[in-house]
């Protein structure tokens, strides 16, 4: 890999995985569109753990809260708001879990096609939009129901097929529940961590089993850049959808969505 190619894989990433536009599709279409070789399986790891890098400092305060308050629970029983956040962020996280343990090797195998990327963009970005529109709440976070971050996280399920967004969906679903959209990019965020450490963590058992040793580099640099400009994203994204909402990035998705079918047809 040069050091373009590094440059532009690593902010890609960084930008994508929080964004409602799918960073695998991304990550899958640019060697497609421009001919690179395969990054390989060492920079994918480097730039997710930049990603998680990034979140983790930016929801450092939340996160310790819910840490401390998840401990006690543990130790008293004692179920405060930021403890039940913790307990349901764990809970949200086991369907995708099940999920890409399954699925993965199909997965990998069958639906990385520029197709069905193209129609995962469309269909789920169409459904975004709608939730945007029409069933805009103004809960905070700490008022989904058990139930209701169970629901969120079968929704990030769908995730695993390219295309679909991680962050769009759980987004998606979070405002059908009557968050509002901070709210819902915010849980969206925080469900983000386990994930994205649990499918590093599976992604590092394959690299230790390949013989292709590691671009030390391409990772180091790999990883700075996608957490400089994952926090970033997150900060401005925030901002974003305060004022204007989900409806420029749907008009992305359905953009992006017809271009691929018109080439790849």
């Amino acid at each position: 890999m040069d050091i373009f190619q590094i440059i532009v894989l690593a902010v890609i990433q960084g930008v994508t995985e929080f964004l409602p536009v799918s960073s695998s599709a991304h990550l899958i279409l640019v060697p497609v569109l421009t001919a690179w070789e395969d990054q390989g399986l060492g920079f994918d790891i480097a730039v997710h753990a930049g990603s998680l890098i990034a979140v983790v400092i930016y929801f450092r305060n939340d996160l310790t809260q819910m840490a401390t308050e998840w401990g006690r629970s543990v130790v008293n029983g004692k179920i405060t708001p930021a403890a039940r956040l913790a307990w349901g962020v764990i809970l949200a996280t086991i369907p995708v879990g099940l999920a890409g343990i399954t699925l993965k090797g199909f997965i990998e195998v069958h639906l990385r096609s520029p197709l069905l990327i193209a129609v995962g963009l469309i269909a789920f970005g169409l459904l975004l939009g709608w939730a945007d529109w029409r069933r805009r709440g103004d809960l905070d976070v700490y008022s989904l129901t058990w139930l209701g971050m169970l629901l969120v996280g079968c929704a990030q399920a769908l995730a695993l097929f390219p295309g679909t967004s991680r962050s769009g969906i759980t987004i998606t679903a979070a405002l059908m529940l009557g968050l509002s959209r901070e709210a819902a990019a915010r849980f969206s965020f925080l469900l983000s961590i386990p994930v994205i450490f649990l499918a590093g963590g599976l992604q590092l058992v394959d690299l230790i089993r390949s013989a292709t040793p590691p671009d030390w580099n391409a990772i180091i640099f790999g990883v700075l850049l996608s957490a400089i400009s994952a926090f970033v994203c997150i900060h401005y994204f925030m901002v974003f959808i305060r004022r204007i909402g989900m409806q420029p990035f749907v008009v992305y998705r359905l953009v992006l969505g017809v271009i691929l079918i018109t080439v790849f047809w």
